[in-house]
């Protein structure tokens, strides 16, 4: 799950005692990385620091710091038979009664993360470009959907950018560096006027046009008719989702194709991410500064 700064701030609004439970530590293996969070109140939770035994412990020690007014606490948890879990590992997780500063610490950390998450531009918000939106939105990404029909934006996640513009080609050229392009408008020619215009971004660890055989014929056709090149072709998935099931499902629902474009864009956006850097994703840090 990630979080959001919105949801934060509904949370602690509503559950005004609350304790924030993070992973101070890792040694081994884990089943989240130093530094993940989660928010208990009495009756309910935000977010997650794993899941299983390791979680169910963690709660139940964090309601009882809220019922008896405990102290803060700290725990060294083996991930292992003592607990019934088989990662293997260990970890410190700190308990801290939530206050302003915590909150407000919190609510830095989310929208720092949030800042460097990669941005995903979907054109076109018909019935694929919809289920697309609503597939990637849970996702650490930035989701933009744009389309030149302001009243096909209406109803989109709270969480996605949502764009009415006369020339969609011209956001490709004004996009931040690393973004990604998913194409799936009304319309062929303006499909390829976009996919011609990221096609040109080399910084774009995807990009994908929703269609079929013929249509990446055609595409090629007139991509080099226009002075492309047959490489730059080769960086073009169509269809999309085609990569993460070469033979395809022969299902063509909009959900179907929208979970497996979704996949095959984080796959895309991992492997660039590694390539390019060839090395660990940057932690936010722990609110003890660690």
């Amino acid at each position: 799950m990630t979080l959001a700064g919105a949801e934060l701030e509904a949370f602690l609004s509503e559950h005004r005692a609350a304790i924030v439970a993070e992973l101070t530590a890792v040694r081994g293996s884990s089943p989240r990385e130093q530094g993940a969070f989660m928010l208990i109140a009495a009756e309910t939770l935000l977010g997650t620091i794993g899941g299983g035994a390791l979680e169910y412990l963690v709660i139940d020690r964090a309601r009882q710091v809220l019922r008896d007014g405990l102290p803060d606490a700290a725990l060294d948890i083996p991930l292992g038979p003592e607990i019934g879990q088989c990662c293997g590992g260990r970890v410190e997780v700190a308990l801290r009664v939530v206050d302003e500063a915590i909150a407000r610490r919190l609510a830095a950390r989310l929208a720092a993360a949030q800042a460097v998450q990669p941005h995903v531009y979907v054109f076109g918000a018909g019935h694929v470009g919809r289920a697309l939106a609503r597939a990637l939105s849970p996702l650490p990404l930035q989701v933009h959907v744009v389309d030149t029909r302001p009243e096909e934006l209406a109803g989109l996640p709270d969480n996605v950018d949502a764009r009415a513009v006369a020339l969609p080609e011209a956001v490709v050229r004004s996009a931040p560096a690393g973004s990604s392009y998913v194409i799936l408008t009304h319309d062929h020619a303006l499909d390829f006027l976009i996919a011609g215009e990221a096609l040109k971004r080399l910084d774009a660890p995807y990009v994908g046009m929703v269609g079929s055989k013929t249509k990446r014929a055609r595409f090629a056709s007139w991509y080099a008719s226009e002075g492309g090149g047959r490489a730059a072709v080769e960086r073009l998935v169509l269809p999309i989702g085609g990569r993460a099931f070469p033979h395809g499902l022969g299902d063509k629902r909009p959900e179907v194709i929208a979970a497996l474009a979704a996949a095959e864009i984080m796959v895309q956006i991992a492997q660039r991410t590694a390539s390019e850097q060839r090395r660990p994703v940057v932690s936010v840090g722990t609110l003890d500064g660690r």
